[in-house]
């Protein structure tokens, strides 16, 4: 009796096999041959669930994201739990961590998401991808700030716009040194940025 296969599940296996080739040999390497090579699978079956070469990078593209968005929901769901007045930094900055290449996982991840981010610069059709993502961090910064806030633990005056926009810079140049210096940006010296960018956001403006 053949073997069922589960489509989305066979789509997901050939875009991890995307991300592994990506974050070992870079996004030049992620040829369907080499990815179908990865996957343990002929081209033939790779092509059978993706139209072309672009389908499969943009898939593999928005999985990287999924994957990084229920990490993000399940830290958010503490803070929305938080009881007036409560002291929410340590589950703010353990959210926004979740964006930093602290440990392997992440830190390929950000290998990973790097690479389809620069490649978006000269290829038109990953920037809608690309931009959602970044569109998706600013998003993120923005909703933490305007509910602290909201809360009053953060001043009443506070530029939600601008400080989104410079946490959001923060956690990319973080992430950045981090894949190219990683013994001098370390995760501890990470943690160590993000935590004082948070603190200064409370201190009192002039």
């Amino acid at each position: 009796m053949p073997k069922i296969v589960d489509p989305e599940e066979r789509r997901r296996a050939v875009a991890e096999a995307v991300l592994r080739v990506v974050a070992r040999d870079g996004l030049e390497s992620a040829s369907l041959r080499n990815v179908a090579a990865e996957a343990g699978l002929v081209i033939g079956s790779v092509r059978h669930y993706f139209a072309d070469h672009t389908e499969l990078l943009i898939f593999a593209m928005e999985e990287l994201g999924r994957r990084i968005g229920r990490r993000i929901g399940a830290r958010s769901e503490p803070l929305l739990a938080l009881a007036p007045g409560e002291d929410g930094r340590a589950l703010t900055e353990n959210l926004f961590a979740e964006l930093l290449p602290l440990d392997e996982t992440r830190h390929r991840e950000t290998v990973v998401w790097l690479a389809f981010t620069a490649a978006a610069r000269t290829r038109p059709e990953l920037r809608p991808c690309a931009r959602r993502m970044h569109d998706g961090q600013r998003s993120l910064a923005a909703h933490v700030l305007t509910e602290a806030r909201r809360a009053g633990s953060l001043p009443d005056g506070l530029d939600i716009a601008t400080e989104s926009l410079r946490l959001s810079a923060l956690l990319d140049g973080l992430a950045l040194q981090a894949v190219l210096q990683p013994d001098d940006v370390t995760p501890e010296a990470m943690r160590a940025v993000l935590r004082r960018h948070l603190a200064s956001l409370r201190a009192p403006r002039p």
